[in-house]
């Protein structure tokens, strides 16, 4: 029997990532901070990088509790390794791939939602984490 899966509540103010589950954009991952959270469990995000239609203003949006996370732990690194599950910062979200090459400062990384291989600058990858049962975890190589 698997154990219940925790439940964490998020406060006005707190950095999350949500989660998108629009065509194309399944597995990525944006950053918002909690504008307020809705008599119904709902709550109300206001996004770092993306924007209202007319460009005006960042976007808000209300999100269901299972589409959060708390924002992951950082691991300050600029090597990283053959085949290492990484996510890469590309179309203002954070997207889940694999290392597969270097040149110099940039990293190729592979993602196969897509099928492609990007290559990105060390700053604009970062270690991916899993987010499980309420607690981040390290993910090694996929």
């Amino acid at each position: 029997m698997r154990p219940p899966l925790k439940k964490i509540d998020f406060f006005q103010g707190d950095k999350v990532e949500v989660c998108s589950n629009e065509p194309g954009f399944l597995g990525s991952y944006y950053e918002a901070n909690i504008v307020s959270r809705l008599d119904n469990g709902l709550y109300v995000v206001c996004y770092k990088n993306l924007l209202e239609d007319d460009e005006s203003k960042p976007l808000t949006e209300t999100i269901y509790p299972k589409e959060l996370r708390p924002v992951p732990p950082k691991i300050h690194t600029t090597q990283f390794l053959p085949y290492e599950k990484v996510d890469a910062f590309d179309n203002d979200g954070w997207w889940v791939g694999e290392i597969t090459g270097r040149n110099g400062s940039h990293y190729y990384v592979y993602f196969t939602s897509s099928n492609e291989e990007i290559a990105y600058h060390y700053s604009k990858i970062r270690v991916h984490h899993d987010w499980v049962n309420g607690e981040w975890v390290l993910s090694n190589k996929s």
